[in-house]
């Protein structure tokens, strides 16, 4: 049973202002890269980019797409897995929404997704917030998996870091599949003065996530992630292509996958991935100008971060008709 889809527990405007973390973020990055190309010299960083075959870069958007199309299918799995019944289209207009939040701080914005499945259907966010937190969850394991194919060849010092990574996250999966030790925390929470009081949707939390992590739905998600990145990393992979760089795909595979991995603390990996991407690069890259470098770097970050934050844009600035439209199509369904 769902509750009243007419009721906002609280206003979205309280957690997320789209235009301020938008706007805010831009400025800074614009900045940054400003700086960067200043340091790396302005001229020869432009002369770099002049030389780029822009006709692959429509190949370079459409698999960015792909990617953002392999995600929105997840999303909607996990969904439905849930027994959530979110109509296509505002499910869509959801999805992209969080696609224009992924640079505000911590990524707490992507709440939007969650929030706009309840505006619409009444599901409660305790209910809907494991599908976010798996979504999330699965495409950071993607890309740290990606990152191993190449680490032991071209970072061999951090194969222990990368396999550490993937153990804990295997022993945390295997522990949360251990009902009676999750229960039991569940119930000393409970005990806690403060917490006690969301016992009830925690319990919920818990056990939606077990149904967004139980074996098929972590299988099924985990596939949908591997390709939906790699499918990024071969676009970085045709962007050195345009740049006239002699780059394999395993090379670009590796340094587009530790980037990611390397700037997830960081909104979108803000400076952080960019830095990354530019000094991995240089580095494994023989004779590899820092402006051609730069460029790259510039390039597929636009087409894999700030390509979404713009379509994200348009929902975001549309909340109240994408809740009344996605209403309207769950009453006609």
């Amino acid at each position: 049973m769902t509750e009243d889809p007419n009721r906002s527990d609280a206003p979205m405007d309280a957690a997320v202002n789209p235009r301020t973390a938008i706007g805010v973020t831009l400025g800074l990055a614009v900045l940054g890269y400003l700086a960067f190309a200043v340091w790396s010299d302005l001229k020869r960083t432009t002369d770099a980019l002049g030389t780029f075959r822009w006709s692959l870069y429509l190949p370079v958007l459409a698999l960015t797409l792909v990617n953002y199309g392999l995600r929105f299918a997840k999303w909607s799995w996990l969904l439905n897995h849930l027994g959530v019944n979110m109509p296509r289209k505002a499910n869509a207009w959801a999805f992209t929404a969080g696609l224009g939040m992924v640079v505000s701080p911590g990524k707490a914005g992507e709440l939007v997704k969650p929030w706009l499945v309840r505006e619409v259907t009444g599901v409660p966010m305790a209910r809907t917030l494991p599908a976010l937190f798996t979504e999330r969850m699965t495409d950071g394991v993607a890309v740290v998996v990606l990152s191993a194919f190449g680490v032991s060849t071209f970072v061999p010092d951090s194969t222990g870091l990368i396999l550490g990574t993937l153990g804990t996250l295997t022993v945390g999966l295997v522990v949360f599949s251990i009902y009676p030790l999750t229960d039991a925390i569940l119930r000393v929470f409970g005990r806690l003065p403060l917490v006690g009081r969301f016992e009830a949707k925690l319990t919920e939390m818990v056990h939606s996530l077990r149904t967004c992590l139980g074996p098929t739905a972590l299988v099924v998600t985990l596939i949908l992630s591997m390709v939906a990145w790699f499918a990024e990393c071969v676009g970085y992979w045709l962007v050195f292509q345009g740049l006239g760089v002699d780059c394999s795909i395993e090379l670009a595979t590796f340094l587009y996958a530790f980037a990611t991995v390397f700037g997830a603390a960081m909104p979108g990996g803000l400076g952080v991935a960019d830095a990354a991407l530019v000094s991995g690069a240089i580095k494994f890259i023989p004779g590899l100008d820092p402006s051609v470098a730069l460029v790259a770097a510039l390039l597929i970050r636009f087409a894999t971060l700030w390509f979404g934050v713009l379509l994200g844009v348009v929902p975001l600035l549309r909340l109240d008709a994408v809740v009344r439209d996605g209403r309207a199509e769950l009453a006609a369904a």
